[in-house]
């Protein structure tokens, strides 16, 4: 390991020796700084340190030809002070090197947890295709910043996007970098969605009308994805969740009990949707396809469609209801039932929910079906007084005379 004086003339004229690979000049005035001159001819500047720990480390700070001895010698320097100060820059500059860009960490480990711990991974894996690997996919973790979220946030908004699908996409990019950090991911010093707050959820019950149902059935019967539009009507005419119905085989109905199986429904426990008449017609209606279990399976994939956002955007906008939402088609199922009398209770199992209380969302609806009806006894009351009145007014007009 011959040591020399380190100058940009040495630097110009340095070979390597006859026979060998490669060899290290190191430098007289800076310990540990060197020159690595290979038989190919390429130069490289390194500085040698020793770790916490006594370890012999080499940080690379570049080639020859692209800095000068000067410029090398004072990284040099520094690189050497941060190791006599307790650092290691070259574990720093390996740790900045294997952060993984937010869409490698999705793939290789969120998704994989996501799918052994949580039910609604599939919900996340659309989230994060359509929202927010578009924007932050090619980023490394450290180069994702709040700034960058909180204006992916607003163009959501901008854009149209509710409330609640911009609190999903907050969410779930918090809960990625807590994770994360938790894990030790190189890159998560900093949770960029720390100081964002989710925006507040807009309590919305859209119901269709009867004239407005019909209009959207027509709209779907033109509608050129046959197997999306029939999936709509699915979730019509039982009220059934998005999920419940894309994700349905063949082998869950049961046609003499006029029932679909949910095999894990959203509380964790199977279900079953009762289907009516139109519900059976449909199904009956439907291809069933060779080697595919599922009953709406994608004319493209061949598997269950996770949104169905584009066919939907197409119909709703064909049939005049743009405020109209998937999921407010099983409002409106509730709304039809709770307008024709029937229970509270009777629609909580229809609908499959576990507590009375998400139910009571349209007790108002039941109060306006029983206040008619208490109105019709008013009439005939008040009706029947009338009459009685009159006739009283007859009889004593007779006996007068």
């Amino acid at each position: 390991m011959p040591k020399v004086e380190l100058t940009a003339s040495f630097v110009r004229q340095c070979a390597c020796p006859v026979g060998a690979r490669r060899v290290d000049y190191f430098d007289a005035a800076v310990p540990g700084f060197m020159l690595e001159v290979r038989c190919s001819g390429g130069k490289t500047f390194y500085q040698r340190y020793r770790d916490a720990g006594g370890r012999e480390r080499q940080f690379k700070i570049g080639p020859a030809d692209v800095l000068t001895v000067s410029q090398a010698r004072r990284k040099a320097r520094s690189v050497l002070a941060e190791a006599i100060l307790g650092s290691d820059p070259q574990q720093e500059r390996e740790e900045l090197r294997s952060i993984p860009t937010l869409a490698e960490f999705v793939r290789d480990s969120y998704m994989p947890y996501a799918k052994n711990v949580k039910r609604s991974w599939q919900t996340d894996e659309t989230i994060l295709r359509i929202h927010i690997l578009q924007k932050f996919g090619a980023f490394r973790l450290d180069q994702i910043t709040d700034q960058g979220v909180a204006a992916l946030l607003s163009r959501m908004r901008d854009q149209g996007y509710a409330s609640g699908t911009t609190n999903r996409v907050l969410v779930l990019l918090r809960f990625i970098f807590n994770l994360a950090k938790k894990w030790g991911v190189p890159g998560t010093a900093k949770n960029p969605t720390t100081g964002l707050k989710t925006a507040p959820d807009v309590c919305r019950e859209r119901f269709l009308s009867p004239d407005e149902a019909q209009r959207l059935l027509s709209a779907l019967d033109t509608d050129e994805n046959e197997v999306a539009a029939a999936a709509i009507k699915m979730l019509l005419f039982t009220g059934a969740r998005r999920n419940e119905i894309t994700y349905a085989k063949w082998e869950f109905v049961n046609w003499e009990k006029r029932t679909l199986l949910v095999p894990r429904a959203k509380s964790g426990r199977p279900r079953s949707i009762h289907l009516n008449s139109a519900a059976l017609e449909l199904l009956k209606s439907l291809p069933r396809l060779e080697d595919n279990p599922y009953i709406f399976p994608s004319p493209v994939t061949g598997r269950p469609s996770p949104s169905m956002h584009f066919p939907w955007f197409r119909i709703r906008e064909r049939a005049g209801l743009l405020d109209l939402r998937l999921h407010d088609l099983r409002h409106s199922f509730a709304s039809f039932l709770v307008n024709q009398g029937v229970s509270l209770y009777v629609v909580q199992g229809l609908l499959g929910h576990t507590q009375a209380r998400t139910t009571q969302r349209y007790a108002h609806l039941a109060n306006d079906t029983l206040s008619d009806a208490a109105e019709v006894v008013g009439n005939v009351v008040l009706h029947t007084s009338d009459n009685q009145n009159t006739n009283f007014a007859i009889r004593s007009s007779a006996a007068n005379r």
